[in-house]
């Protein structure tokens, strides 16, 4: 019962701080221009028609109206119409789930192995204090620290072009190519076999995941380092020890529970870096994202892909720290009894 109540009081905070974030995120939008300019170039497009797709977005209201409207009509699933293309409109819902299920995938790959690889080896680096290891681990992380994601995702690019070509030498075809095409589009799922399936999934996902999971990486295997040797050197952990306990409970039963608590924190902090990120990583590789749509509708002043992209990242962003919160209630029984 009290980690019911402590879901539901999370739950209930949470609400009001993605509330805000919507009324700030339209503020921005609207100031960012004029979303009719681009109909005033076009040939033949009268003034009362321009009116009409005025009142259609009401632009003719004023600023809080319009908000409470498209507010009411994003929370009853109209998330309204894109008029990025003139006169050819289309829903701003089917188009933004699309990119945002393309981006999605690609960040939770990457962080999977960010975490995953970046915990593993910050409890060997720290349990293994200034030896090989921790010192392999530094270095690799502040090498990864200090390189931009643009920076690697290039670099993975430009040594993908060379596989290629050695691949294609060997009479195959290419296999780091331009396989985004593969996430969008259904129909290019089906594969004639288990290994071609294998291969257009790992040629799709392997490079912008490796980009993206690097610089996490980094971040993930310093924090844990630092927080478990911090956990190690606890008072707890010594009367452990002094009991007589073997060194591989003390470390993973009494002492990485606890060390994975900051980690925890990082870890909703940064997904809300790399969900931003990855508009870098997407742009370098080619893939229909979230970044893709954002560049196009900033560039063309498309007031409700603006809304529909920020407010979807942000109400990601809340869950994931919401998560986050639930992971403290798991990983440290005092904040849900308490």
């Amino acid at each position: 019962m009290n980690l019911v109540l402590y879901v539901l009081r999370r739950v209930a905070i949470s609400i009001p701080i993605l509330l805000i974030g919507t009324f700030g995120v339209f503020l921005m939008v609207a100031g960012a221009g004029d979303p009719l300019a681009q109909l005033y170039s076009l040939p033949g497009v009268s003034p009362e028609a321009i009116a009409a797709t005025a009142h259609e977005l009401g632009l003719d209201k004023p600023l809080v109206p319009r908000y409470f409207d498209w507010l009411g009509s994003f929370l009853s699933g109209d998330w309204g119409i894109s008029i990025a293309q003139g006169s050819a409109r289309e829903e701003v819902f089917p188009k933004v789930m699309s990119a945002y299920e393309v981006t999605i995938k690609l960040v939770i790959g990457a962080e999977f192995v960010a975490i995953v690889l970046g915990v593993v080896v910050g409890v060997l680096a720290a349990v293994k204090q200034y030896s090989i290891v921790d010192y392999v681990a530094t270095t690799l992380a502040f090498l990864m620290f200090s390189m931009p994601i643009f920076c690697v995702a290039i670099v993975l690019k430009t040594y993908a072009i060379e596989l290629n070509s050695v691949v294609r030498d060997l009479g195959l075809s290419d296999w780091l190519g331009n396989p985004w095409l593969r996430t969008t589009s259904p129909e290019n799922l089906n594969f004639d076999n288990f290994s071609d399936f294998v291969t257009g999934y790992t040629g799709a996902f392997l490079l912008p995941t490796l980009s993206i999971a690097a610089i996490s990486f980094a971040a993930y295997s310093r924090f844990q380092r630092a927080s478990m040797l911090d956990t190690l050197n606890s008072d707890y952990v010594r009367t452990a020890r002094a009991k007589g306990l073997s060194s591989s409970r003390v470390i993973f039963r009494h002492a990485f529970r606890n060390a994975l608590i900051p980690v925890t924190t990082l870890f909703s902090l940064n997904f809300a870096l790399v969900l931003t990120g990855a508009i870098i990583t997407e742009r370098v590789f080619s893939w229909n994202g979230m970044g893709t749509l954002l560049v196009e509708a900033v560039s063309k002043n498309d007031p409700q892909v603006m809304m529909g992209w920020m407010v979807l990242v942000a109400a990601t962003v809340v869950a994931f720290n919401l998560i986050a919160d639930l992971l403290y209630g798991i990983l440290d029984p005092r904040i849900r009894v308490g």
